[in-house]
């Protein structure tokens, strides 16, 4: 039988500081008046950067300081500039988009400067798959990793290199719960590989591509500070999750949802209900994750702390702009935010989808 989490009470969740305590959703705060993040953002006048993309996904910065979009359904890659109309620079071969499935991530090489490499992650007739493509010859896609099972729902789909030069996976459980605990399977999954799909030598596993397990639908992953990686994830009914992700860590899923206070599992160091949430992307600035919820419609605002636990998260953007799916740290020291209202399963306002770039709050870069 599945066990659920339960959350602290509200007088010990205000007072977190502690690593490991979780915040719930009922102790977190309303968006302020003024829209303003303390040596954050402001989120009071956005620029719309882009306008009349269709479900897009996936983003990611050039060292030029533009930005490669992917879209879900028609499996474009387009380049983003500010006072730019979009400009396609690729056509990803192969894509089956239905349902959440798809073009999914995008990373860009740490490394473009010289190899120019651009990742994608995307929904194939047979599987899900990560393949490496140049801007200058976008139709000559390298497979790196293949064979990780699809479905309509599930299928995760961010990627993204971490400060170790590792590129990392959200793989979704494709609807089958089961595989999230199996370590012979790749799905419910965090993987890390070398950037040519290659399994590291200090892997949990040796031999395994496994980063983490126990996950049920992981699409955001982030860094802070000290280079520890943090993923929010979908939870089914009860809880949406942000986890501090650890090498060999087992977040629980299917035996549990949210917070289990059980010593096989990892515990969660946010909750929140899916209709506050469904979490898709995520960023880090500073000592603050950001991250997009799609159901919640609103950019949640998370501080972190040094023991990699959690603050009271604040929320910004409150169905202002719908349903929101990425958010990532511009080089110019701004916020890009992506909407995701033609998804099908939003109400798309005139313009959807948009990306909206969110300047720093004191100008800086600006």
């Amino acid at each position: 039988m599945r066990r659920r989490g339960v959350v602290a009470g509200i007088a010990l969740a205000v007072c977190v500081g502690l690593a490991g305590v979780p915040v719930p959703a009922s102790a977190q705060r309303a968006e302020s008046a003024d829209g303003h993040d303390w040596w954050g953002f402001d989120f009071t006048r956005p620029e719309v950067v882009a306008t009349g993309l269709e479900a897009p996904w996936g983003l990611a910065f050039l060292p030029d300081g533009s930005a490669l979009v992917s879209e879900r359904n028609s499996g474009r890659v387009l380049q983003v500039r500010r006072g730019a109309a979009p400009r396609q620079v690729a056509q990803i071969a192969g894509v089956a988009a239905t349902g959440e499935a798809g073009l999914l991530g995008l990373a860009v090489s740490p490394t473009y400067r010289t190899d120019r490499y651009v990742y994608a992650y995307f929904t194939s007739n047979v599987d899900n798959r990560i393949v490496r493509f140049r801007l200058g010859a976008p139709s000559l896609q390298q497979p790196i990793l293949t064979g990780l099972a699809r479905a309509a729902v599930h299928d995760g789909g961010r990627i993204a290199f971490g400060p170790d030069g590792m590129l990392y996976a959200g793989v979704g459980d494709a609807g089958q719960a089961a595989t999230a605990q199996d370590p012979r399977s790749r799905n419910g999954k965090i993987l890390r590989m070398r950037p040519d799909g290659g399994v590291p030598w200090n892997n949990p596993v040796p031999g395994s591509l496994v980063y983490s397990l126990g996950h049920r639908n992981v699409q955001g992953l982030a860094w802070d500070w000290r280079g520890r990686l943090y993923a929010t994830e979908f939870g089914q009914s009860t809880w949406d999750e942000v986890n501090r992700i650890v090498p060999g860590g087992n977040y629980g899923w299917p035996v549990v949802e949210g917070v289990a206070n059980d010593p096989r599992f990892r515990d969660p160091i946010v909750t929140w209900r899916p209709a506050e949430a469904s979490p898709s992307g995520a960023a880090i600035v500073g000592r603050t994750l950001y991250v997009a919820a799609l159901r919640g419609a609103r950019l949640w605002v998370v501080p972190l702390d040094a023991a990699g636990g959690a603050g009271v998260p604040t929320a910004r953007l409150v169905g202002t702009y719908g349903r929101l799916r990425t958010v990532a740290a511009a080089p110019d020291g701004s916020l890009w935010v992506v909407t995701s209202n033609r998804d099908g399963r939003g109400t798309p306002a005139p313009g959807d989808d948009r990306i909206l770039r969110c300047p720093p709050r004191f100008g800086w870069w600006w």
